[in-house]
């Protein structure tokens, strides 16, 4: 199933599909065309999970300042030393997660994703070599866990809501996985992942 998956997402890296916004479910908003929109990179670290491959996520600190409790991707924003989002990925994973770069090969990018924050995220899809003990940043990260790939990438398991943000109504994906809420620029993300696996 493992090498299944695989191909699978090989073949969803070829597809040609538009980038992806935090806005995609509310078309009547109008964003600034003189917005500055910082780079940043996430990782899909693909790890053996009991049927399949698993996905990482992490739950963010309830203690920060940006999105706080939330489930996340490791990731960050570019800083002056990377090279490139990629490596922006894969040192925010590194600090966050415990996970050594080296041990992540890249199997390719998605198209990219603006978020409501200013963000514009390239999620960078890896295999995880070997195995490695998680370790969570401390005051940055709560938890670090893992969810089946075949359940983040199956378009069923998605579903819409929405919730008044700076005084509109916000429409965004869900995709819910036991105790974990996943939802806005993480669910998207994954749902564009789906959808690609899925064609």
């Amino acid at each position: 199933m493992a090498t299944d998956q695989l191909d699978q997402i090989r073949r969803a890296l070829t597809l040609d599909s538009a980038a992806s916004s935090d806005f995609d479910l509310n078309p009547e908003t109008v964003l600034p065309p003189d917005r500055v929109l910082r780079p940043a990179g996430v990782l899909l670290a693909l790890v053996p999970g009991s049927a399949g491959y698993d996905v990482i996520l992490t739950k963010r600190s309830s203690a920060l300042r940006h999105h706080p409790g939330q489930i996340a991707f490791p990731g960050g924003k570019l800083d002056p030393g990377d090279t490139d989002v990629i490596a922006a990925a894969l040192r925010e994973a590194e600090e966050e997660v415990g996970l050594p770069r080296q041990q992540v090969d890249v199997i390719g990018t998605l198209p990219s994703h603006e978020t409501v924050t200013n963000f514009i995220i390239t999620p960078v899809i890896g295999l995880v070599r070997g195995t490695f003990e998680p370790v969570a940043e401390p005051g940055e990260v709560a938890e670090i866990f893992a969810v089946p790939l075949s359940h983040i990438t199956d378009p069923t398991r998605f579903s819409t809501q929405s919730r008044r943000w700076r005084g509109s109504r916000r429409n965004y994906f869900t995709v819910p996985f036991g105790p974990y809420y996943i939802w806005g620029a993480t669910a998207r993300i994954l749902r564009a992942l789906a959808d690609r696996m899925s064609e």
